[in-house]
């Protein structure tokens, strides 16, 4: 195999302009490391956190990106074939050691999650950390049941439109936000029962809609909707914060009592590959390809052009998620 691949590199944090495409030695793999040779990665706001300074605990120069699928290039342990299509994610990718933007990367085997599929690697690339977070926050985060509904701010988001679905596919009544009039369509096509335009509130509509209400609500702006997501949501009911479009997720001078509506549950949820069991992710993969799960195709990128599609992400110019492919020329 050649020596060296291509890599996007951060070396401090800053303006998209900080993302460089460089050459690289092809990186070896540790004992109890798998090397993969990525064929997709998707874009998560994360990285858009790490590339601003934001996120703590990285170090630079970093070559970002909390996830990727591609093939197993190589295993010391002998546990994985070469070949082998595969899903890693989290565990410090991007952050603390070199992630998914680069034609090869290495990562812990405990981060890697198997599956088989003949879908295009685009389709692919938009799956694995999505996912995780969509089902943690429905199962561990809301525990959410048929039969009751779901509040999902910030609805046309790439976590906002595979929470939808699986919620859908779990039986709930979906309530979903934008903050564009011309988006409720597309939220109406991937099955939200209600979508709502979001002017900054959000509590009177939803009321409207459901009286007391809702069962459940998954926080996807950060800590500016907070509040009054809670106010939506029914005494008993439950709120998880799982995501910071916002790039806001501290509350000052938090106050308990005074903050959180009376007998409204405020939970939270950041997972890991051990949250996206092998079996939850290939039942995924098998409902997308049969169509029994339809999601918008993934905007796609190539390599050279991440600045472009740092900027797309940061601007909220794309409904569903980025995708890049790192390999020129592959599908």
């Amino acid at each position: 195999m050649t020596a060296t691949m291509r890599a996007v590199v951060l070396r401090e944090p800053g303006p998209v302009e900080n993302l460089t495409i460089e050459e690289l030695p092809v990186p070896e793999p540790p004992p109890g490391w798998v090397r993969i040779k990525v064929r997709a990665f998707g874009l998560n706001r994360s990285e858009l956190h790490t590339r601003l300074g934001l996120a703590e605990g990285v170090t630079f120069p970093r070559v970002p990106g909390i996830e990727c699928v591609g093939t197993v290039d190589a295993d010391p342990s002998g546990e994985l074939v070469p070949g082998q299509q595969v899903a890693a994610i989290l565990g410090g990718m991007g952050r603390t050691f070199d992630g998914g933007y680069a034609e090869y990367t290495v990562v812990p085997r405990t981060q890697i999650i198997p599956f088989r599929s003949d879908l295009p690697w685009e389709v692919l690339g938009a799956v694995p950390e999505t996912l995780q977070t969509a089902y943690g926050s429905l199962t561990v985060g809301l525990d959410l049941r048929a039969g009751q509904s779901l509040l999902i701010r910030g609805g046309t988001s790439a976590l906002g439109v595979v929470t939808a679905v699986l919620a859908k596919q779990m039986g709930a009544t979906v309530l979903a936000t934008t903050r564009r009039e011309d988006r409720t369509a597309a939220l109406a096509e991937i099955g939200v029962d209600h979508p709502i335009v979001d002017t900054g509130t959000v509590a009177e509509q939803v009321r409207r809609i459901v009286p007391e209400g809702v069962d459940a609500a998954l926080e996807l702006v950060g800590t500016p909707t907070l509040p009054d997501t809670l106010a939506a949501t029914r005494v008993h009911g439950t709120v998880c914060f799982a995501g910071m479009l916002s790039n806001q997720w501290i509350v000052r001078d938090f106050y308990p009592i005074g903050y959180i509506p009376t007998g409204v549950r405020l939970t939270g949820y950041s997972g890991t590959s051990g949250n996206l069991p092998p079996e939850v992710l290939q039942d995924y993969l098998d409902k997308l390809a049969d169509g029994r799960i339809e999601v918008p195709a993934p905007t796609v990128y190539a390599l050279d052009d991440i600045r472009r599609a740092h900027a797309d992400m940061e601007s909220d110019q794309v409904i569903g998620k980025i995708v890049i492919l790192p390999i020129s020329g592959q599908r």
